[in-house]
């Protein structure tokens, strides 16, 4: 059943995050009034805080839908192709995913005049620990190398320098996006990954672990999405 049906007033609420999406892109967060969000979508503004309560918690649920949206198109390339959850193919896979979404780019980057304070409530609990899990798990069944020093600090740092590479010097923004992308592959397979084909067992097995706990972690995003307070929803 489509989600929306189950769900009174979920298309409106929808379009509320549609319109609210724009006019952050537009203006920024501290200049975008729910007077503006109540007249992009054609209704009054008692009626968007039938949905949240103040700005800030609608804000919040945009971000959720935004990283509900991108973590489940991750989940769908995993599901069509075990094989994505190699991190030779899910980092890039979800650096484009990421380039194809504005909303998650911006805050990304930390644009703090786009975000305001948003950033900092911006589902960084959630997403950290998923990291740390897929780390965990790729040590665990073999799929990258033991012997890098500061796992975390090194991938981290070897995948951000794509994302903010363009913010920090114009030298490299006529490369396309696919070849940035498939450098970040090339980067990620030789400095990370063990030498050799993986092992087909340990690259299911890894798939499935991952791909419930990615499965898990977009079902959380959705319960809280139309909440009235989505900090507080269950899940």
């Amino acid at each position: 059943m489509d989600d929306r049906m189950s769900h009174p007033n979920r298309e409106r609420a929808d379009r509320i995050l549609d319109a609210a999406g724009e006019l952050l892109l537009r203006m920024g967060y501290r200049k975008v009034a729910v007077d503006d969000i109540a007249r992009a979508v054609g209704i009054g503004k008692g009626t968007v805080y039938l949905h949240w309560r103040n700005k800030e918690l609608l804000f919040q649920a945009l971000m959720m839908r935004e990283s509900a949206d991108l973590t489940d198109e991750v989940l769908q390339a995993i599901k069509a192709d075990p094989a994505m959850i190699l991190p030779h193919r899910m980092i890039p896979g979800s650096f484009l995913i990421t380039h194809r979404r504005p909303l998650v780019m911006a805050m990304l980057r930390g644009n703090a005049e786009m975000f305001g304070s948003l950033g900092d409530l911006a589902l960084h609990k959630q997403q950290d620990e998923l990291r740390a899990q897929f780390e965990e798990t790729m040590l665990r069944h073999g799929l990258i190398r033991a012997d890098v020093p500061n796992l975390s600090y090194a991938l981290s740092a070897s995948t951000l320098g794509f994302y903010l590479g363009d913010t920090l010097s114009h030298e490299f923004e006529g490369v396309p996006l696919e070849e940035k992308a498939a450098v970040l592959a090339h980067v990620i397979r030789t400095a990370f990954e063990p030498a050799g084909e993986p092992d087909p067992g340990a690259v299911a097995e890894v798939a499935a672990e991952l791909g419930s706990a990615l499965e898990e972690l977009v079902a959380g995003y959705r319960n809280g999405i139309y909440a009235h307070d989505p900090t507080r929803s269950p899940g």
